[in-house]
């Protein structure tokens, strides 16, 4: 029996001269994470969050341990992505008055469209400063349509192989530019109409020389590949889905190459000519989340509050026609675990080690066991949390999770919950985007402004004379 739909509230997976980067390393955000100094997507490498490489501080405010904060205009909750020393993101200005962002999980949260003029920008951030390196505005004029008032017209993170930027705006098109900010191609869409008016979230993925959209909404669906080169369309799938916020996932498994579309009527697996390969049943209302994988176990996860049913997947390689689970199974032929009351709305989940962490909306964590599904905490309380909507990260064994309030709360990585500490932003920093990790430094966007946290340096050491 599917569950009753409630209109409670979306929180986007906000919740990404040419200089010369060896694309190839990681041109897809594929393979694990090893906090490089570059991030080229939502949640960088894998679409895991992971960057144990990293040597970022663990502790910071709005003014310890900051190598630098720059404002940004606008509303916008796209993360930051990362190449070739320079941080790219996005935002929308409306140049007349915004209505105030409000946090948490409630009803009414659906607005009319905006009739005023609001300008569509995508910024390029020098990674060691915070200086604009360059700004280009995209688009300008009235909204094609409604947003929820927690949701941003730019909650689409950019993707870039390294050599080109890659900045999409769900109902107005994509964007794409060197590194050096000139203009290559753009493609624009049709607007369409989501579920209550919400807004667009999913992010672009690239793989190879394509790059894959999905646009799930209540008019026309599908699933596009584009030769990331010029534009041209390779193919498209209509979808038979309504509106879903989720990016989708390209999984090289040891039988082949998938592409992953999470969706609340069915998760479906493609190949890289568009046939559908495997389908799924049993998501909750809304999907949202961003899956990924290690080895031959994909993870996906459905958590709408409103829905009984909110289950985390953890699914084998190869499988072909409807896997749905009946009800009250827990596993199947291609299906590992399912755990149906675990799913966490609008975070992703966390692979770390062996361990796979669920931070849920209303501030409690829990961890399982990642090849069995085995429970080890489950909804411990965070205490003085605000809500989540920013997804997880680890580094260094530990796990970070970015609360609306702007407070990270940093846990030591175990199969115990253990808070360390938490470090808290200034007093207008909504945190709603998911950072980016660069080996030493980490990235986080606010609603205000992104801060590049870091080590402080270390003190010179001055050589005393030796005398004889």
């Amino acid at each position: 029996m599917k569950s009753v739909l409630t209109p409670l509230l979306l929180i986007v997976p906000f919740s990404g001269a040419l200089l010369q980067i060896d694309s190839a390393s990681d041109p897809s955000g594929l393979t694990g994470g090893k906090g490089d100094g570059n991030w080229w997507q939502f949640r960088g490498p894998g679409a895991r969050g992971v960057a144990d490489g990293a040597s970022f501080s663990d502790r910071w405010s709005a003014s310890e341990n900051v190598a630098w904060k720059t404002d940004l205009p606008g509303r916008g909750w796209s993360s930051p992505v990362v190449a070739g020393g320079r941080v790219f993101l996005t935002t929308v200005v409306n140049r007349g008055q915004s209505e105030p962002r409000k946090k948490g999980l409630y009803l009414g949260g659906n607005r009319p469209q905006p009739t005023g003029v609001h300008e569509w920008w995508v910024y390029c951030l020098e990674l060691d400063s915070g200086q604009v390196h360059w700004k280009e505005k995209v688009h300008e004029g009235p909204p094609p349509g409604a947003i929820h008032v927690k949701n941003s017209y730019a909650s689409e993170t950019p993707v870039t192989d390294g050599q080109w930027v890659y900045c999409y705006f769900g109902n107005i098109g994509l964007f794409v530019f060197d590194l050096q900010g000139k203009p290559l191609w753009k493609k624009r869409f049709e607007p369409h109409a989501t579920r209550y008016g919400w807004g667009t979230a999913a992010s672009p993925v690239l793989h190879g020389e394509r790059l894959y959209l999905v646009n799930d909404n209540e008019e026309e669906s599908w699933l596009l590949a584009l030769d990331k080169r010029t534009g041209r369309e390779i193919w498209r799938v209509v979808r038979e889905e309504k509106s879903n916020w989720s990016t989708p996932y390209v999984w090289q498994n040891s039988r082949r190459t998938e592409i992953i579309t999470p969706g609340s009527g069915r998760v479906r697996a493609y190949d890289l000519d568009g046939k559908e390969l495997w389908s799924l049943e049993g998501m909750s209302g809304i999907t949202i989340a961003t899956p990924f994988a290690e080895g031959d176990l994909l993870y996906i996860s459905s958590g709408f509050v409103g829905s009984r049913r909110r289950p985390i997947y953890a699914i084998r390689p190869g499988a072909k026609g409807d896997i749905s689970l009946s009800p009250g199974d827990t596993s199947g032929p291609f299906i590992a675990w399912c755990n149906w009351a675990a799913a966490p709305y609008n975070p992703s989940t966390l692979l770390y080690g062996d361990k796979l962490y669920v931070l849920l909306d209303r501030g409690m964590l829990s961890a399982y066991d990642a090849k069995t599904g085995r429970p080890l905490f489950e909804r411990e309380r965070i205490p003085q949390a605000g809500g989540f909507t920013a997804s997880p990260w680890a580094a260094g064994g530990k796990v970070f999770c970015l609360d609306e309030d702007g407070a990270t709360f940093v846990f030591r990585a175990g199969q115990r919950f253990e808070l360390l500490h938490s470090n808290r932003l200034a007093d207008d920093d909504m945190g709603m985007a998911t950072p980016a990790i660069l080996g030493d430094k980490l990235l986080i966007r606010t609603s205000a402004r992104i801060y590049c946290i870091a080590n402080p340096p270390k003190k010179a050491e001055w050589c005393k004379p030796r005398w004889k």
